[in-house]
């Protein structure tokens, strides 16, 4: 059995300027904020959801991007109600927000 339910990574990588990456488009910030809200509604912790950043994922240009494990489902994401609303339906949920899907 995994130590986590969900194991969510957002893609924060930095390129170079004029390059387009997850970083530029506030990805750090919205997980921040995802790592609060889950931890803020008792989400996380040993056999629940775990959210960490990540270096390159390698589409940015569909970013910014995140992928949520087991599942392997990748979402974009633009301002906290996506990430809202991908905390609601997927994570406690376990309902794919089909919209959001990448």
């Amino acid at each position: 059995m995994s130590h986590f339910k969900h194991h969510v990574f957002f893609c924060c990588n930095q390129r170079a300027e004029g390059e387009q990456c997850c970083a530029t488009l506030g990805a750090s910030a919205l997980r921040d904020y995802a790592k609060q809200r889950v931890k803020a509604l008792g989400l996380s912790g040993e056999g629940k959801t775990r959210v960490n950043m990540a270096g390159c994922l390698d589409r940015c240009d569909q970013g910014p991007v995140m992928v949520i494990y087991p599942e392997a489902v990748w979402y974009t994401y633009v301002d906290r109600e996506d990430i809202d609303e991908i905390i609601s339906e997927h994570l406690q949920h376990g309902r794919v927000v089909e919209r959001l899907k990448v």
